[in-house]
């Protein structure tokens, strides 16, 4: 059954915090605070709007929600769980800060019927988390995911590549960091530079160098293919695109794109390929390479605009290959070349 999300978007009035990377309200488009009528009529207006059957829930996006006091988390809660107990939807959701946890509010969370925390971890390098003044350390990550873990609640985390003082190793140390918290899943987000954020000013500074759009593809891509190699699902990586920002003047630099993901997938079908031809080099390349894949994958090993493939022609001089659509697995790739026929999938390039 598919998901509908009914999206509630608290901006930054929870969080005493200010990371340099944040502006809120740029994000959510929020100016003010949301109260529980509002709340209400967000839920109801969607309700009327689902004509099929879909797993449907309330999600609470945006700010920090368990940094609101107890009474306002209630208040917003509780059209919600109204719905819910009503059976009009099925589950609800919300995102909040690794240090804003405690059992007291897991317990009114539970109450209220929370199956489902995500938690913006960003990193788990305390260097990197100082510098992105985030106000927590690596063990309040911990800490919290043991809580939650202990009430039987759904987690999930949020990690941020490419923020201050980021290299390659404190990348890696994140992703075995995250795999000793085996969360139930992973969102990536590379740090983009928002405008009126402090972030903003190192850029303009010169003491802060953004991701480009191809860095921020190989490391996420590297996270995801790790994660899922460990069992652990990607379930999003890039901002979800929105008209805000889109617009020219809200993201100043680092790796975005509305078609993000779809990059993301993209590039590890591309390692893919490029692993293939260079296995088999030197070859006749008047001979033709014959791919066979899941038709759900046609778009990724191609490339957006046809990308991967005009790569590879460029780079290893190819001049036939040859798409079937007639593979069994997803994620699944069968080459045919030379009287022979070689299979590799995603999950393998780790090893290679």
């Amino acid at each position: 059954m598919r998901h509908y999300i009914i999206p509630i978007f608290i901006p930054h009035f929870g969080c005493e915090h200010n990371c340099i990377f944040c502006n809120q309200r740029k994000i959510t488009g929020r100016e003010t605070p949301v109260r529980h009528q509002e709340v209400q009529a967000i839920i109801d207006e969607h309700l009327t709007r689902i004509t099929e059957k879909r797993h449907i829930e309330v999600a609470f996006y945006g700010g920090s929600f368990t940094a609101l006091p107890l009474s306002m988390q209630s208040e917003l809660l509780k059209p919600a769980y109204t719905a819910l107990i009503n059976k009009k939807i099925h589950g609800i959701r919300l995102s909040t800060r690794p240090d804003c946890i405690s059992q007291q509010i897991l317990d009114n969370l539970i109450r209220f019927g929370v199956s489902i925390i995500e938690l913006g971890v960003q990193s788990l390098d305390n260097s990197v988390l100082d510098a992105s003044a985030r106000g927590h350390t690596a063990l309040n990550v911990f800490e919290a995911i043991t809580l939650i873990k202990k009430m039987n609640i759904t987690c999930g985390i949020q990690l941020m590549p490419g923020l201050p003082l980021e290299d390659w190793n404190s990348l890696i140390h994140t992703a075995y960091g995250v795999i000793k918290l085996v969360p139930d899943f992973v969102r990536i987000y590379p740090t983009l530079v928002i405008a009126n954020t402090q972030l903003a000013t190192r850029y303009d500074n010169g003491s802060y160098k953004a991701l480009s759009l191809s860095a921020g593809i190989i490391r996420s891509a590297y996270l995801k293919l790790f994660f899922e190699q460990q069992g652990i699902l990607t379930i999003r990586t890039g901002l979800q695109a929105t008209e805000d920002l889109d617009k020219g003047n809200i993201v100043l630099a680092g790796p975005y794109h509305p078609a993000f993901g779809e990059m993301v997938d993209s590039y590890i079908f591309y390692c893919m390929l490029a692993h293939f031809i260079e296995s088999i080099l030197p070859m006749d390349k008047n001979d033709p390479i014959i791919i066979h894949h899941h038709s759900h994958d046609t778009s990724k090993i191609r490339g957006i605009f046809n990308q991967n493939i005009k790569k590879v022609k460029r780079i290893y001089g190819i001049d036939h290959l040859i798409l079937k659509q007639d593979g069994h697995s997803k994620n699944e790739i069968g080459f045919e070349y030379n009287n022979l026929y070689y299979v590799l999938n995603k999950k393998m390039i780790f090893f290679i």
